[in-house]
């Protein structure tokens, strides 16, 4: 794929006249898709395909298209001939656009990264033999993934990378499952059995007949998958430059220092997890790590190329979206096996559902309980909880209700899939909560 890429690039340097100018991203992956329904294959699937995002300059004109390559070298260098002649009859008809701003600077980049998945087959073996017994749901996502960028001035950059995510539910009885995940870099036979015994032994505590709480605010501990959900709220603009310049971020009160975090919020964009590539679109590097909480106040943004000209600050490589693609949360001192123990009596959150902002002024999130949402009392789980609904702020629940993260964090990588495989994800451990208002 590699030697590919830049055959497509060298031929985009032959073809460019002396004022014209082109930035290239291109994005590939060869995937298997295996969906399950009731612990049996129902729809395997693979997906190989490789697209091109191209841009043509002619000083401060700018346009562009996105095509689909082959990847036979002849096929793909005419039709790109065809492709830079047609963009070049429309530049004469646009206007300049006074917000561009290219790379100005070359910075080659490499991360390859040599698989260390076994076959897809030998993952789907593991997972039916697993499933004996059960009534599983659920789909697996496998294989390479590249992004690369190249422009005119020489610059080229590379990242590959092969991942898997494994998403299942077991389910009990009409709408009570367990729901799980296990996703990474490499697939460990003994981490899955562990992690599938454990989502079996939640199903049994299903068995028992669920309860109902009266609305109130209750000691709550997040799973990892729960707290990635409130955590990723913040990704909707909350670190975004220019969200918070115009006011528009659910953080501005953080930014403006009128509230904070509990001091052990360690956040950060940390780009050595591999989880994304270090260059964007335009051909911008993102530092190493992008601090954005420490100590539970905001020190850091993500800021993208056209944010940092309009306010006169220092980008970070951060996409035109401004939100990180590869958050790392770090760690605290509770250990997992003690949660149950540490709770007490209170409300074990397995997962958080249909998540939005009921204030963002005041990062006040809405939203629901579900699947293996359990009842504790004295250190043990009583029963299931039928599905609640909790409306509180992140600057409460992450502020002064914060009581411990877990020492052990989970890697929940991005699994969109619409168009293409998406890359991305987080690293995140629990959260014990002091309490947490469920208001029905």
């Amino acid at each position: 794929m590699h030697d590919f890429f830049t055959h497509i690039a060298a031929h985009l340097d032959g073809l460019m006249l002396p004022h014209e100018h082109y930035t290239a991203w291109y994005s590939a992956e060869s995937s298997d898709f295996v969906r399950f329904n009731r612990s049996a294959i129902r729809q395997p699937g693979h997906v190989q395909q490789r697209t091109l995002s191209l841009g043509l300059i002619a000083g401060a004109t700018h346009t562009g298209c996105n095509l689909s390559l082959s990847g036979v070298r002849e096929t793909d260098t005419a039709a790109l001939t065809d492709m830079v002649a047609e963009l070049r009859s429309q530049l004469a008809e646009l206007p300049e656009d006074p917000h561009l701003v290219l790379a100005g600077e070359v910075n080659n980049t490499t991360h390859m990264q040599a698989s260390q998945l076994p076959s897809c087959d030998a993952m789907v073996e593991q997972i039916l033999t697993a499933a004996q017994g059960y009534d599983m749901v659920g789909i697996l996502t496998v294989g390479s993934m590249v992004r690369g960028f190249a422009n005119s001035k020489g610059q080229r950059n590379w990242y590959q990378t092969s991942t898997f995510n494994f998403d299942w539910s077991l389910f009990h009885s009409t709408d009570k499952a367990v729901k799980s995940n296990y996703a990474g870099f490499s697939w460990e036979a003994a981490r899955f059995k562990e992690k599938f015994s454990d989502a079996a032994q939640r199903l049994r505590l299903l068995a028992t007949p669920p309860i109902t709480v009266q609305p109130g605010d209750y000691r709550v501990y997040l799973a990892p998958a729960a707290l990635n959900a409130l955590v990723g709220m913040l990704n909707w603009a909350g670190f975004a430059e220019k969200a918070l310049r115009t006011r528009h971020s659910a953080l501005r009160r953080l930014y403006a220092e009128e509230v904070q975090l509990h001091p052990a919020l360690e956040l950060s964009e940390d780009s050595r997890t591999g989880l994304a590539p270090v260059f964007q679109t335009q051909g911008f590097i993102k530092p190493d790590v992008v601090p954005l909480l420490q100590q539970g106040k905001m020190v850091g943004s993500m800021v993208s190329p056209r944010s940092a000209k309009e306010y006169g600050v220092a980008g970070n490589g951060a996409d035109e979206d401004e939100s990180a693609t590869s958050m790392v949360l770090q760690a605290g001192t509770l250990a997992t096996q003690d949660v149950l123990r540490e709770l007490g009596t209170g409300i074990y959150v397995s997962n958080l559902w249909y998540l939005n902002f009921s204030d963002r002024a005041n990062c006040r999130i809405t939203g629901m309980t579900r699947f293996a949402t359990f009842w504790v009392e004295d250190g043990v789980i009583k029963a299931p909880l039928n599905v609640m609904r909790f409306d509180d702020s992140l600057f409460r629940i992450l502020g002064d209700q914060l009581l411990a993260l877990t020492r052990e964090t989970e890697v929940i990588m991005d699994d969109r899939s619409y168009g293409a495989r998406s890359t991305g994800g987080a690293i995140v451990p629990g959260a014990m909560i002091a309490g947490m208002k469920f208001v029905l």
